[in-house]
């Protein structure tokens, strides 16, 4: 048996979720405080010709739209890896540690001032930094073990970092500081620039090219994970690079935005009957609806009244909550 009877004739489902993506990446562009010609402005901004809806368009939207389409992107495919290497519908991007890592380095340049001449760059460095070490340990505590046990190496890492965050926290200089770090983790794609945008593509990239490659090893473990093993394919090497690709995902989103929860648990869901539940069709799904729910959550944001703006990593859990719950309660009955 070959393993391209299980991998062949994957559906176009991404190319059905192409229109809604590019809808919501345009109408991210035309929605703002003021109105600008969306496509005079990009052309403008492309020929470096100034003015003002050049610079809305460059400084402004651009940015924050493609940041908000990455970071989507980032961690609707990291939860979808995760969900089919643990076979879990329940499993979490979170789970790897990455991201409390990331805040936790972001944290370390909002108090310690780390890195003082990067400017901009400190508090991305940082964090991908965090993300990075955060990983090394969770490799070191799961051993050579299992997919399974490098996940609750994960987790145990991740309440290890929370709590250190909470101690920085605690112990605050001043509550200014305190203020400017909690707005960093609510989670947002405002007030960042395209050198954001710059520092967030590659690691998408590379997260993106160590998940992918492991497509044969997600459909194998989709049958057992005696059947892979069957197959000749190496699931703990495999589950290694999974989980390191997604480490880099939500580590990079994480030390750009914030923390943004519950995308990478609902994408994959609201994806999954386009893949026909198998979890090596579901990556390039995820990753588009994963964009689209950025995409739209961050419109909402902006559609609120001024001086009333909602957090981007707010709102995502306000709607994300309900789904979850509403996926726990389905899955229960289904149980019954």
């Amino acid at each position: 048996m070959k393993f391209s009877t299980i991998t062949k004739k994957i559906p176009p489902a991404p190319a059905l979720l192409l229109p809604g993506l590019m809808v919501a990446f345009l109408l991210s562009l035309s929605i703002g405080s003021a109105p600008v010609p969306v496509l005079a402005g990009l052309l403008d901004w492309l020929i470096g010709q100034p003015g003002i809806p050049a610079l809305v368009m460059g400084e402004i939207r651009l940015p924050r739209s493609l940041l908000a389409l990455c970071v989507g992107a980032a961690l609707g495919l990291s939860g979808a890896a995760l969900q089919g290497l643990l076979r879990n519908p329940l499993a979490d991007p979170g789970l790897t540690g990455a991201s409390q890592g990331a805040a936790l380095g972001a944290a370390s340049v909002f108090y310690f001032a780390v890195l003082p001449g990067l400017g901009v760059f400190a508090p991305l460095l940082a964090g991908l930094a965090g993300a990075g070490l955060t990983l090394l340990l969770t490799l070191w505590l799961a051993g050579s073990g299992r997919p399974a046990l490098l996940l609750l190496a994960g987790l145990a890492i991740a309440s290890l970092s929370g709590a250190a965050l909470a101690a920085v926290l605690n112990f605050a200089p001043n509550p200014f500081a305190m203020q400017e770090l909690v707005f960093w983790l609510l989670g947002s794609v405002s007030e960042r620039g395209m050198a954001h945008f710059a520092f967030l593509l590659p690691a998408l990239v590379v997260g993106f090219a160590l998940i992918w490659r492991q497509r044969p090893l997600l459909a194998a473990l989709s049958l057992g994970e005696q059947v892979a093993v069957s197959l000749g394919l190496d699931v703990r090497r495999g589950g290694r690079v999974i989980v390191l690709g997604a480490a880099i995902l939500v580590g990079a989103a994480v030390a750009t935005a914030g923390n943004i929860g519950f995308v990478g648990l609902i994408a994959p869901h609201l994806a999954r009957p386009l893949a026909q539940n198998r979890p090596d069709r579901l990556l390039w799904p995820a990753a588009a609806i994963g964009a689209t729910l950025v995409l739209i959550a961050d419109m909402t944001v902006r559609l609120m009244p001024p001086g009333r703006e909602i957090r981007l990593g707010v709102l995502t859990a306000l709607i994300g909550a309900p789904l979850f719950i509403r996926l726990i309660w389905k899955m229960r009955r289904e149980w019954l």
